[in-house]
């Protein structure tokens, strides 16, 4: 689990750099400056370029060597203008401020526009590659396969499904996801789709009632998430007739329905998925939730280092010393990115839940099913049920 999601992290290192376009340019020489920065070096950084500053972290001033103040040439405390800039730039300077809190002594930081590119940019484009390739997939497979019907004769007999409690845990779940999802790709994609079709005032309006909408019902997203852990971990631990139910892709390879229990082997992929996916959205939300509060990067990212994964991908040593913005700005590209891929697992999970298999909306409708599909796709379960209720007859 921790190996999985480190993979997830420094994919998200990559595609990071990646919005900062360049790689680091060779260090120029720059004995012609005294050591100073160059005009290469404010050209490379105009163009996205990666400039190794550390020949400038240091240079904030020296009160030893400075002329006295006196002086015609003497500097306030040893430091220049540019020294003070630069020292306020690298978060070294001595900085006393009224507001307290994490960031309130942090005045500048480097991570702001290769954030903003990022997210403007490849986040937005992918994201919605994303789900328009998902919904494309979908129609191709219902365009090829059709319905999965129910092959036997229906009985006209039900077998309950699903319990009440079930069946509000995972439909809180669901609808506050999909809310959740639509308020999330206004904040996302509202600037560049929704201003232009409505104008900025009409923009101004939805997008604060999408904000207070997503921050509220994202308690009622983690709440399910909790509930539908706790009932239904137990079926999904995976087990023996889950290896040839995926052998068999469910019944599209080899013909046939496979043996299953309660929950076949790709319910418990979405299963999973949803818990581990859900949980990784729910944490970085509530990053979010609470700024500056709840940084998990910089700690991770030294887990990362020491179990060698960036080095091992080419990667080196990811920067552990992030600024609290910094924080911020990793939390969110981080929600984005794994509620996309959410979005996409869910799409799939709501094609086959309403139109793509006969019989399996009713199952979270009335929580009531057809018998005779409950036989085909899981004939494990309908046997234990079977034999419960026969048990409780015989007492």
């Amino acid at each position: 689990m921790l190996r999985l999601l480190s993979v997830l992290l420094v994919t998200l290192s990559l595609a990071v750099s990646a919005a900062q376009a360049q790689e680091a340019t060779p260090a120029p020489d720059r004995s012609a400056t005294g050591g100073a920065q160059t005009l290469q070096d404010i050209l490379d950084r105009q163009n996205g370029l990666k400039v190794d500053n550390e020949f400038r972290r240091s240079e904030t001033g020296n009160p030893e060597g400075a002329p006295s103040p006196t002086d015609a040439l003497g500097t306030r405390g040893g430091a220049s203008d540019p020294d003070l800039w630069r020292a306020l730039r690298f978060d070294s300077a001595d900085i006393t401020t009224q507001a307290r809190g994490p960031a309130a002594t942090v005045l500048i930081q480097d991570g702001g526009m290769p954030w903003l590119t990022f997210r403007t940019g490849p986040l937005l484009t992918y994201g919605l590659y994303i789900i328009g390739g998902t919904l494309g997939l979908l129609a191709l497979f219902f365009f090829v396969r059709g319905r999965i019907r129910i092959d036997g004769p229906k009985t006209g007999k039900t077998i309950t499904r699903f319990k009440s409690v079930e069946r509000f845990a995972h439909w809180l779940l669901a609808g506050s996801f999909i809310i959740l999802g639509i308020t999330g790709l206004v904040s996302l994609a509202g600037r560049k789709f929704l201003i232009p079709a409505f104008g900025h005032e009409a923009f101004a309006t939805i997008a604060v009632a999408s904000k207070w909408v997503h921050n509220n019902i994202s308690w009622a997203f983690m709440i399910a998430l909790v509930m539908i852990f706790v009932l239904w971990v137990v079926h999904n631990l995976p087990d023996r007739t889950d290896i040839n139910w995926l052998l068999k892709g469910g019944g599209i390879f080899g013909g046939g329905h496979p043996p299953a229990k309660k929950f076949n082997a790709g319910q418990k992929l979405i299963f999973w998925s949803v818990i581990i996916l859900g949980g990784s959205i729910s944490a970085s939300g509530l990053s979010l939730l609470f700024p500056f509060e709840l940084p998990m990067f910089a700690a991770t990212f030294e887990k990362l280092n020491a179990l060698g994964l960036p080095q091992l991908v080419g990667l080196g040593e990811l920067n552990t010393a992030l600024a609290p913005h910094e924080e911020m700005q990793l939390a969110q590209l981080w929600h984005a990115i794994v509620s996309f891929v959410l979005m996409a697992i869910i799409l799939a999970h709501i094609y086959i839940g309403s139109i793509g298999m006969e019989g399996a909306y009713a199952a979270m409708g009335s929580g009531e099913v057809e018998e005779q599909w409950a036989k085909e796709h899981h004939s494990l379960w309908v046997k234990d049920v079977k034999s419960k209720q026969a048990g409780a007859g015989a007492s």
